[in-house]
């Protein structure tokens, strides 16, 4: 089979590659070249793109760059933007996955005459029902199979994860056995264009978009504080409100960008017994009745029944999803679907 494997220049894609040229198959990797930008995550640098080019020939296969500048600016920073400025809370990585990863790189892979795409995902594909379904990875703390929900049965058709079994320390066991100079690279944690030296997210979008104060209130409407951006204010937070002491933790339980108002409340203010939710996608057909849906790319799923007119009533109330957030649909450990807060 000819592969075209993704090398971002860690561990996880680097021994992908490996495992599948040691297979048999055709490797050729490819490095995508995203951002442009500033970034200390260790991500979309070029020094990453010179790890995977000195990975690849460590391991004899031929390694290119595409440059999806001018792609991943118009479908995952331009938006990231946007919707900060309307008062959503955005997930790029799920958007880079959505139409960089898995929709232009594949589109380009096959008209290259790949048969697969391959990635370094902690994820695996089961078959086993008859179509393609995302299962969870075998190592629970480096799971991603949240950030695929996206994919449908022609993209997973067309996909390979190889390393979906393993556990991070099998995979570096594997890296150091190959002599590869990434074997002991910290994971990259953060968004990939948000650079901590640079004033963070609040810092990257204060120099992409007009930012508003706002007043922060109590449920009574009593004025409490100001915040100078808005625009960085998301459902659930407690910190960066200025709110100073007070007797019992504070949350914010809503947002009013056009009002200039930041609304707080206590812990339990924030759980609802439903969850408004856009953009409903299933795996391999609609699920009727209760599935586990995680809010979080690593957190607790809660159990729930997915309305299709746009709607998640939970068995037990559970915290408001900021909006702009994704839900994922389990049923087990496989991936059925997933939607958008609202």
């Amino acid at each position: 089979m000819r592969v075209l494997a993704a090398m971002s220049g860690g561990v996880d894609s680097s021994v992908a590659a490996a495992m599948l040229a040691a297979q048999g198959h055709d490797v050729v990797g490819v490095t995508l070249k995203l951002w442009g930008g500033e970034s200390d995550t260790g991500c979309c640098s070029v020094s990453d793109v010179e790890d995977a080019r000195r990975v690849a020939d460590r391991l004899g296969l031929q390694h290119h760059v595409f440059n999806f500048g001018d792609a991943f600016d118009e479908r995952v920073v331009g938006p990231y933007v946007d919707d900060h400025a309307v008062g959503l809370t955005p997930n790029p990585c799920i958007e880079c996955n959505r139409h960089l990863k898995f929709d232009k790189l594949m589109v380009r892979a096959e008209a290259l005459g790949f048969d697969a795409v391959a990635t370094g995902h902690h994820a695996r594909l089961d078959t086993t029902g008859g179509g393609f379904r995302v299962r969870r990875g075998m190592d629970d703390a480096k799971d991603q199979s949240y950030v695929l929900y996206m994919l449908g049965q022609a993209q997973m058709s067309r996909l390979l994860l190889p390393i979906g079994h393993l556990t991070k320390a099998e995979v570096r066991e594997r890296a150091v056995g190959l002599g590869l100079r990434n074997s002991a690279k910290p994971d990259s944690q953060d968004v990939c264009f948000i650079a901590n030296r640079a004033g963070g997210r609040q810092g990257f979008l204060s120099r992409r978009l007009e930012e508003s104060p706002a007043t922060v209130v109590d449920s009574d409407g009593t004025v409490l504080s100001t915040v100078e951006t808005v625009q960085a204010v998301t459902i659930g937070q407690r910190r960066g409100l200025n709110l100073g002491g007070t007797d019992e933790p504070r949350y914010v339980t809503d947002v009013d960008i056009p009002a200039g108002r930041v609304t707080v409340g206590r812990r339990q203010d924030l759980y609802s017994p439903t969850q408004e939710v856009t953009d409903i996608q299933w795996a391999d057909g609609a699920v009727e009745g209760p599935v586990d849906i995680q809010a979080s790319a690593h957190g607790t799923p809660a159990v729930g029944v997915v309305d299709p007119a746009g709607r998640v009533d939970w068995l037990k109330p559970q915290r408001r999803v900021a909006p702009g957030q994704a839900l994922v649909f389990y049923q087990g450990e496989f991936v059925a679907g997933g939607a958008v807060a609202d």
